[in-house]
């Protein structure tokens, strides 16, 4: 009513104080809500501006032109096989990330305290260094004369080099390996708060794992 949230067997909650809490829910949120709508919302209205602009004919910048050209260029079969690429290596990277990504975040979150702190230690130092520097690693690891050819030529397993560098295989790993904390840490969040005792009311009551 009025007077304010009544809930059963708490004390009633007045309407006021409620308001003020969400003002200052607002407030605590607005820097992130600014920062993502000058960084994020406002480079996107940009680039989709730029996208009915004309381009300029010695290669640099474009006319203040309106023009449609560009998106009739996605019917190209040249944009669509790419369009189509991008689209399975999008859904490839995301598959991977759930398989390895959901099991390991499940597991981190039911382990024991120790364990689980050593676990996210592992999923966050990574973010510690440069992206492009991680990524780079992978590129010496896979290179004709890096580590994994050394050794596999070493240990007879191969004669000459593998093609590793420049591959679809070497860009899903990249892609997985730079996106999967992604994958984990939400996974991570939601298992920990859940509540336990209602699964061990479900197994009591016959539910299937």
């Amino acid at each position: 009513d009025a007077r304010g949230t009544v809930y059963p067997g708490l004390e009633v909650i007045p309407m006021n104080t409620e308001r003020r809490k969400d003002r200052a829910s607002f407030w605590l949120s607005a820097p992130m809500i600014l920062w993502t709508l000058l960084f994020v919302g406002a480079t996107l209205l940009y680039i989709v501006a730029l996208s009915f602009l004309k381009r300029n004919p010695d290669g640099y910048g474009v006319v203040m032109e309106f023009t449609l050209e560009n998106y009739a260029k996605l019917l190209n079969g040249r944009y669509l096989e790419v369009m189509r690429r991008t689209l399975a290596l999008g859904f490839e990277t995301t598959v991977i990330c759930i398989l390895l990504g959901y099991p390991f975040g499940y597991c981190m979150a039911r382990a024991p305290r120790r364990w689980r702190t050593v676990l996210m230690l592992l999923v966050i130092v990574p973010f510690w260094t440069n992206a492009l520097i991680r990524i780079y690693g992978w590129r010496i690891l896979l290179m004709g004369n890096g580590p994994i050819n050394s050794l596999l030529m070493t240990l007879g397993l191969i004669e000459k080099p593998l093609k590793l560098m420049n591959t679809h295989g070497a860009v899903v790993l990249g892609m997985v390996y730079g996106l999967i904390p992604f994958m984990i840490l939400p996974v991570y969040t939601s298992v920990e708060k859940m509540d336990w005792s209602m699964v061990e009311a479900g197994r009591d009551l016959g539910a299937h794992p």
